[in-house]
């Protein structure tokens, strides 16, 4: 964790410099920021929960809007898997912490920001003294649970959460302010059972898709601190990038909420990957959909022992579960391996032989898990979940094959 010493400023208490003036001239020209709301704005205090696809644009764009401090939570470190989308590192940063690639190109985009770094992962421990300093909370996380806990924490703090979130094709974006307007949980009281929405990773992102997004938030976050125009309160914006296409649904405050209700159950911060049955935290080959009790119940066999096993002429069933156009990506066909997607398996079970060692593969380990326990349930005993699935295998055994 690490923040500068600056105190919150008020905006009469500061000014802009020759430079700063010069810099920020077409918003000073705009009536409606003015020389009062680009002081507003070098006042304010912003804190981005990630940064990925939707923190890359977000601080880039905050940065050169002159926010005066922005804070960074993230833990993760730049792979080649992030360029695609995460525009705020680049090729050069591979293998460097995200908040040193982001803070660095926050400065060089504007030396005039204070950039606050937290290099641990959210967690009920940590939610309430991370916010607390800051004006504006932005969520732009990929898990349930971290977008629970940060909604929990900015109603418990009375903080606006500039919310989004995106997937393949699709994004979605709002404000919610339990102080006067609904709160996360008053559109999803219960978060969707363990693998029914797939993550980013395992269902892939359009790589524009967060600039789309991450510029909505980034607008909301500016229109707050001004308070300027018609906000997203009480409004979910829904974006079809592949038809181009935007939606509307309009939210209202729920009375039973569990945390901003009339008669709240959530006064404080609880356990957040309990509530949704699934790790926030991904330093695993967990993949969404096993949670890590029932992972851990899988007979797991490693890409070396498999390959061992290979070799000694072991005569071993591999079942790739992915979809077709990953097959396509990288497969161990080579090596037998036959493909049945994960959607198909029930209903070709008959091609599987129960006394046949099987080992069931995918991209990470995730979703062949959930068919190895499928599999369980239908007699099979003679399986393995090839630990870490294709990646690691392509990391640890074969260097030739990509990792995706």
């Amino acid at each position: 964790m690490s923040i500068s010493a600056r105190d919150l400023i008020a905006p009469e208490a500061i000014s802009l410099s020759k430079e700063e003036v010069q810099r920020y001239s077409r918003h000073l020209i705009m009536p409606e920021v003015g020389m009062a709301g680009q002081l507003k704005l070098k006042a304010a205090s912003v804190l981005l929960i990630g940064a990925g696809g939707l923190g890359s644009p977000l601080a880039m764009y905050l940065a050169a809007a002159g926010i005066g401090r922005i804070g960074l939570v993230d833990y993760d470190t730049v792979s080649y898997s992030n360029l695609q989308r995460q525009v705020i590192h680049g090729t050069a940063d591979v293998g460097r912490k995200k908040l040193d690639s982001a803070r660095d190109r926050i400065v060089d985009i504007n030396p005039f920001v204070q950039v606050d770094t937290y290099e641990v992962p959210l967690t009920s421990d940590n939610a309430l003294e991370i916010l607390e300093p800051y004006d504006v909370i932005i969520d732009g996380t990929d898990n349930f649970p971290t977008r629970y806990l940060t909604n929990d924490a900015c109603v418990l703090l009375g903080k606006p959460n500039v919310y989004g979130s995106i997937f393949r094709f699709e994004g979605q974006a709002s404000v919610f302010d339990a102080t006067d307007g609904p709160c996360y949980r008053c559109l999803f009281p219960e978060p969707p059972p363990p693998g029914l929405v797939p993550s980013c990773a395992e269902g892939g992102v359009l790589g524009v898709l967060p600039g789309t997004v991450g510029a909505i938030q980034a607008t909301e976050a500016i229109k707050l601190i001004l308070g300027s125009g018609n906000s997203l309160k009480g409004r979910l914006l829904l974006y079809d990038a592949l038809n181009m296409e935007f939606d509307e649904v309009r939210l209202r405050k729920n009375p039973k909420c569990p945390v901003c209700g009339e008669n709240p159950t959530v006064t404080e911060l609880i356990d957040y990957e309990q509530f949704c049955g699934v790790p926030a935290h991904d330093n695993s080959h967990y993949t969404a959909g096993v949670n890590g009790d029932a992972l851990a119940r899988v007979p797991q066999m490693s890409p070396r022992e498999l390959k061992e096993r290979l070799d000694a002429g072991d005569h071993l069933d591999i079942l790739d579960v992915r979809e077709v156009h990953e097959w396509d990506i990288s497969n161990l066909g080579h090596l037998g391996a036959r493909l049945i997607p994960k959607g198909q398996v029930l209903e070709r079970m008959g091609e599987l032989d129960t006394a046949q060692e099987i080992v069931v593969q995918c991209r990470t380990g995730g979703r062949s898990a959930e068919i190895v326990m499928l599999l369980q349930e239908h007699g099979f005993t003679k399986l393995h979940n090839l630990d870490g699935g294709i990646n690691q295998w392509a990391m640890e055994i074969d260097t030739d094959l990509p990792v995706y």
